[in-house]
């Protein structure tokens, strides 16, 4: 039998949840957006009304009220908006638990099994979801509804805002086949550059796509995305625990990513960065008891384009904040220049290769150092737990400015399972 999946995604999600909360701001144009008292601040998602204004996300606040002069920008509420996230998630069960986060603000739900218990109707369950999000949040969502999560994604992102989009056998070359190849999930802006180049400039063009040019230009993840473009992905829909509000999976890596309020451009700002991200990912990391043996890093420039990834075996998994950071340091150092000329404005740090740290290792014949740092890390968690994460910082994070205060653990969730490792 056909699967029946929905994908919900709330529309202008911070911006709307700030208009739920204020309704003096609804029918205004808002943007949520970091650090507003800094030039270079940048705006994280705005409202349907800025929207009409051609304000893009990740510009600067400056460039945005010069396109809109009484734009409303407010600090980010990441605790309100986890809330309001927990709530729709709160209803999602109601009609299935099969119910998979992708992001705050957006989710699958597989409704196969249990449509039956809600009329037989998938379209109107999706309705019924739309009209209650919308009365007991008071936001709205945009739907997908097909038979696989790729149709399902697309359906929702076709038409915004409060819209219901089904893929179906009957619309499927008319509605999917016949979009830009980039409005397939995980064709980013550089997959998008090399199928065009090479004349794929629709998804049903990417379907088609001959074995050659897929291995030679994009290798294994060429043949993923074609697969998509035909319809044929069969990843589940995972089952969720409403009360724990996660999913019941291996987790295989931890990882945290920035936009940058301004262009990087020297090492001192540029290792400040990486050295706050890594804090993050080996608190995390401890958190969840596990040691990392693989550090990566993904770089992006001010265009938002990413620039490349890297990644390094180390010779024994580690917790360490300071080892994860060296390596990721020296990542950068090997593969970016950092000037003026090559301006970086997103850095992400990621862990994997992982291993219960209670595992037994094989210890170097001189470990006190390290036995040292880690007893030094596991000590400011408990200080940081206790006080907050920014009660105790590394003098080279302070180096720049625009990130002071910037809690990037907390205000930057990051959901550590996504698509591809389903």
């Amino acid at each position: 039998m056909p699967r029946i999946i929905l994908h919900v995604d709330m529309n202008s999600f911070y911006a709307s949840v700030e208009q739920a909360e204020h309704p003096e701001l609804k029918g205004k144009p808002v943007a949520v957006a970091g650090k507003s008292e800094l030039r270079h601040g940048i705006i994280l998602t705005k409202s349907t009304e800025a929207k009409k204004y051609g304000i893009k996300t990740a510009e600067a606040i400056w460039e945005a009220r010069q396109k809109c002069p009484d734009l409303i920008v407010l600090p980010p509420d990441y605790g309100l908006y986890k809330r309001y996230s927990a709530l729709a998630r709160d209803i999602y069960y109601q009609y299935s638990d099969q119910v998979e986060p992708f992001g705050l603000d957006e989710n699958w739900i597989d409704l196969t099994g249990s449509l039956h218990l809600h009329g037989g109707r998938a379209r109107l369950v999706a309705e019924e979801i739309s009209e209650r999000i919308k009365a007991e949040l008071g936001v709205t969502v945009s739907i997908g509804l097909s038979w696989n999560k790729i149709l399902a994604k697309f359906g929702s992102d076709y038409e915004k805002p409060d819209a219901i989009t089904e893929i179906n056998p009957d619309n499927f070359e008319s509605l999917f086949w016949a979009a830009p190849v980039e409005d397939l999930l995980y064709v980013g802006r550089a997959t998008q550059r090399k199928l065009n180049a090479f004349g794929i400039m629709t998804i049903g063009e990417l379907a088609a796509a001959p074995d050659g040019y897929l291995q030679n230009r994009l290798g294994k993840i060429g043949f993923m995305l074609r697969r998509f473009a035909r319809g044929e992905d069969d990843t589940p829909v995972k089952s969720y625990d409403p009360e724990a509000k996660d999913v019941d999976r291996a987790i295989k890596s931890y990882g945290n990513g920035l936009t940058a309020p301004h262009d990087i451009i020297t090492p001192e700002d540029a290792r400040a960065l990486i050295y706050l991200l890594a804090e993050s990912v080996a608190q995390r990391l401890r958190e969840g008891g596990m040691r990392a043996s693989v550090v990566s890093i993904a770089v992006r420039d001010g265009e938002f384009l990413t620039f490349f990834s890297r990644q390094r075996r180390l010779p024994r998994p580690t917790v360490l904040t300071q080892t994860i950071a060296s390596v990721a340091w020296e990542l950068l150092q090997e593969n970016q220049m950092l000037d003026a000329g090559h301006p970086v404005r997103g850095m992400a740090v990621r862990v994997s290769g992982l291993e219960l740290a209670s595992a037994p290792q094989q210890l170097a014949l001189f470990t006190g150092d390290e036995v040292k740092l880690e007893r030094l890390d596991r000590a400011i968690d408990v200080l940081r737990r206790r006080f907050g994460n920014t009660c105790i910082q590394r003098g080279i994070e302070l180096v720049d400015k625009s990130l002071l205060g910037l809690d990037i653990k907390s205000e930057n969730t990051v959901h550590p399972v996504g698509l591809l490792h389903s």
